[in-house]
């Protein structure tokens, strides 16, 4: 919730849309900013980036100002518009998977009682006065797509209630301004959240998101620490001290995915209640310390791998095959992709610029027996598997992460799961 909250407090310091450092689209509360292309590795934004869309990013401020977002006609390509509320729970149902017509989707606060204007076609009610907005549409890894996504993206939109006349506005997505520092020149994600400061910021958050069903007591408790902490400087460095401790021992080993989540064959594991958590209040962290910003399962299941198949780290010092049986890829009616992270959860950059690999990439190679096998390693295969090649580091650690957009039952219900990483003979 401080993360999200502090996110806000971000893009209020935003002038107008645009790029920063001409890499992640942020703009002022309340209106969005999109990318034209797959986001760039160099990003530190949001851990887990997928390249296998266009992303966009709009933050909510539902108490300044209820929130139209604008839908264009996506024809037969996949799309869905995240939208979460101050805990990372979606409030909104916008993408392929749920039939969203192209039109005008109204986003107010907890409190809002305004009329609704004519040509709004639903309202989603949020609990909570802060949030984000977050498109992502499916773009194959050719430039033929990448020239007919544009006009397609150029009509999305999120803008504040004041500026909605009814008619569909267009925007130029590949001509946002580029705007100050990324903020992420380190090698993990952008720090949101400071144990520090904690304590001082938790009033604001806790305000903008009044307590769930069950959570008043909390709230209270909460509440009562912040006052005494404000009278005595003694109570204030040990509530400090413990928030620091618990950065180092709770959520810094987060970031390993075997640390939550259901176990799975062949070491993978996943969640089920992504975008969903309610009061689970241990994966919403962990998730939100690992890959913020994940779907709800039906809009996409998530599996996760830091180990090999014999339970041993993945490291960039051996090489790993990963065998899809024939007609054993993710059962999905979108889109799947194997996407590969380093030990902070970014993209390793290399020579063919080759992150993911899926149903994006239109030159797999299958086997004799319609079986698929990726090969994961830091130089490149002999001859035709090449194009099924996903590179790793020379030496370091990284985790595998596997995407099953608007997954079929079988990746739900638990029927279909991955099969194993292996790694290859020394």
């Amino acid at each position: 919730m401080t993360n999200v909250y502090n996110r806000l407090l971000a893009a209020r310091q935003v002038p107008h849309p645009g790029l920063n450092e001409g890499i992640v689209p942020l703009g002022p509360p309340n209106r969005l900013a999109m990318l034209h292309n797959y986001i760039e590795p160099a990003e530190r934004f949001v851990a887990c980036p997928n390249q296998d869309v266009v992303y966009g990013s709009a933050i909510l401020d539902l108490g300044a100002s209820p929130v139209v977002v604008q839908v264009p006609d996506f024809g037969s390509r996949f799309w869905v518009i995240q939208v979460v509320d101050t805990r990372t729970d979606s409030f909104a149902s916008l993408g392929k998977m749920y039939g969203t017509k192209p039109g005008f989707y109204l986003l107010v606060g907890p409190h809002w009682k305004g009329a609704i204007p004519k040509g709004i076609t639903r309202v989603f009610r949020s609990t909570t006065s802060t949030g984000l907005v977050i498109p992502r549409v499916f773009m194959d890894d050719t430039q033929d797509d990448r020239l007919a996504i544009q006009p397609v993206i150029n009509g999305l939109g999120v803008y504040p209630l004041a500026d909605f006349t009814g008619t569909a506005r267009l925007t130029d997505w590949s001509a946002l301004p580029t705007l100050g520092q990324e903020g992420g020149s380190g090698e993990g994600e952008i720090r949101f959240v400071d144990p520090d400061k904690f304590w001082d910021e938790l009033p604001l958050v806790l305000k903008a998101a009044p307590p769930m069903p069950g959570e008043a007591a909390i709230y209270a408790q909460a509440a009562s620490l912040v006052a005494a902490a404000r009278q005595s400087p003694a109570i204030k460095t040990a509530i400090v001290d413990e928030s620091r401790k618990t950065e180092a021992e709770v959520i810094s080993p987060l970031l390993n995915f075997n640390a939550f989540g259901k176990p799975l064959a062949n070491h993978w594991n996943t969640i089920s209640n992504g975008a969903e958590f309610g009061t689970d209040y241990f994966t919403r962290t962990a998730v939100a310390r690992s890959n913020i910003l994940v779907n709800r399962s039906n809009e996409t299941k998530y599996f996760y791998l830091d180990s090999d198949s014999s339970g041993q780290r993945l490291s960039g010092a051996h090489a790993y095959t990963v065998t899809f049986a024939k007609g054993a890829t993710p059962p999905v009616k979108g889109f799947w992709s194997l996407t590969l992270y380093n030990a902070h959860h970014f993209f390793v950059p290399n020579d063919i610029k080759r992150y993911s690999i899926g149903t994006k990439n239109k030159d797999l190679k299958f086997n004799a027996d319609g079986s698929l096998t990726i090969y994961i390693q830091s130089t490149p295969p002999e001859g035709d598997k090449r194009a099924n090649w996903l590179p790793s580091p020379a030496s370091e650690d990284f985790s595998l992460y596997i995407r099953a957009y608007w997954p079929l039952p079988a990746a739900l219900d638990g029927t279909w799961t991955p099969p194993p990483v292996a790694a290859a003979a020394q």
